[in-house]
């Protein structure tokens, strides 16, 4: 139980999107927030990430977490505002437009540059760097949450005790393990090689002038190249980066630890640099090829959850719905994870945390699951595999209307904002 005069306090593990949003949301709410991350500090310069797209709901919902200044979001990403979906003809090597939405009101981000937006706007006593998460356990009388810690650079072992215990740690999370120990994650059928391409510096050459002159609206388009059986996804971000994926149908890798993100090799990046060759305009495979470090993450989701919290332990972000990657929702649905928790909370206060906690599993789960199947629809299809309801996806013979399904506008609930978030992003 909470004493008079003390805020409540929440232990959330896991200090990415999911974390940091939940951090910011909460605070707002006026809880006191410790944030367990076992990297030891936070990213700095241009770390091996990825890029990330913010709907319009997740922009605002940012903006209100820094008291409004578009400015600071603005500074740190590049806008979307065209959704297009091409066919690359592998043997000819051009491509077609088959859907173009230029209402797009998107903007991406590199993952590191949004992250340290988050992170310097929080108080700097929030994160725990360099604390590996090791157990919880609920007090008997449901009041309070125990977790225990290991601090990486001592080795000692240390208690936290919280009123709620938030877990942002990711699709393969061990605290969903507690309550689900024979949940599975779902292999999509594919991976993703991905990287980022630094161009600052060749901002002239024939790569990026060929570059520009295959996909003119770059910096402000999100594009899709599809191809039979695989396809690509190419935008730029904020300081001359050029952001790229490309799904390739595979059987499940094999790999060892709890990463989803796959060690690879020169002979694995030569291998796939020939195979880009073969699918790819000359153009984009330049781009692919100049990219140092590429690196491979193996596709999951899951079936969607019955329940997202229990007792005092509640669950944001991918450790409530692991989703494939093709609506951009995963960062989107972990940022709107956030905010409508901490509004819940600060509707019901820490006196009625169960009932606080049943209205966010009321509105969030029926918008995340099926957001999470229809996202993977949206990437078998694109990957040309077996989807109920249509035939295989060839996109040299493809149609307008086949194509129509494939637009981001077609995501449930793309556009709908929860009433409990309607008055703090209501324009003033």
């Amino acid at each position: 139980m909470v004493g008079e005069g003390e805020k409540p306090k929440a232990v959330i593990v896991g200090g990415s999107i999911a974390g940091i949003s939940s951090a910011h949301a909460l605070t707002l709410a006026g809880w006191e927030v410790l944030v367990l991350e076992k990297t030891t500090s936070p990213p700095t310069g241009s770390p091996t990430g990825a890029g990330l797209g913010l709907n319009s709901l997740s922009q605002q919902i940012i903006h209100s977490w820094l008291h409004n200044s578009q400015q600071l979001l603005h500074n740190t990403t590049l806008p979307l505002t065209i959704d297009q979906n091409h066919a690359t003809d592998s043997e000819k090597k051009v491509s077609c437009i088959l859907t173009r939405d230029e209402s797009f009101h998107f903007r991406a981000a590199h993952w590191a540059d949004l992250h340290g937006l988050l992170y310097n706007t929080l108080p700097s006593n929030v994160f725990l760097w360099g604390h590996l998460f090791l157990s919880f356990h609920v007090a008997d009388d449901k009041g309070s949450v125990i977790v225990k810690a290991t601090v990486l650079e001592t080795g000692e072992v240390i208690e936290l005790v919280g009123n709620l215990l938030v877990a942002a740690d990711g699709c393969l999370s061990s605290i969903r393990h507690q309550y689900l120990p024979h949940f599975k994650l779902r292999y999509s059928g594919y991976c993703a090689w991905r990287g980022v391409l630094d161009f600052s510096k060749i901002e002239n050459s024939e790569i990026i002038i060929g570059i520009r002159k295959a996909y003119p609206d770059l910096g402000k388009c999100l594009y899709f190249d599809l191809a039979l059986g695989t396809h690509s996804v190419l935008y730029e971000l904020l300081n001359k980066k050029l952001n790229w994926i490309w799904y390739v149908n595979q059987p499940e890798p094999k790999v060892k630890g709890t990463s989803v993100t796959m060690k690879v090799n020169s002979d694995m990046i030569q291998e796939m640099h020939q195979e880009a060759e073969k699918v790819w305009i000359p153009e984009l495979v330049k781009v692919i090829k100049e990219t140092r470090d590429p690196f491979l993450n193996i596709i999951y989701d899951s079936d969607p959850l019955e329940k997202i919290f229990w007792d005092n332990v509640v669950l944001v972000g991918d450790a409530a719905h692991p989703t494939t990657p093709h609506c951009l929702r995963s960062t989107n649905m972990s940022i709107l994870d956030a905010a409508v928790l901490g509004k819940c909370l600060e509707k019901f206060g820490a006196d009625k945390l169960r009932s606080a906690l049943e209205e966010y599993q009321f509105i969030r789960l029926p918008v995340t699951s099926k957001q999470v199947l229809h996202a993977r629809r949206v990437g078998g299809i694109k990957q040309g595999l077996d989807v109920p309801d249509r035939e295989p996806f060839n996109p040299k013979s493809a149609k307008t209307e086949d194509s129509e399904e494939l637009l981001q506008r077609n995501t449930p609930f793309f556009n709908d904002v929860p009433l409990l978030l309607a008055s703090i992003l209501s324009p003033s």
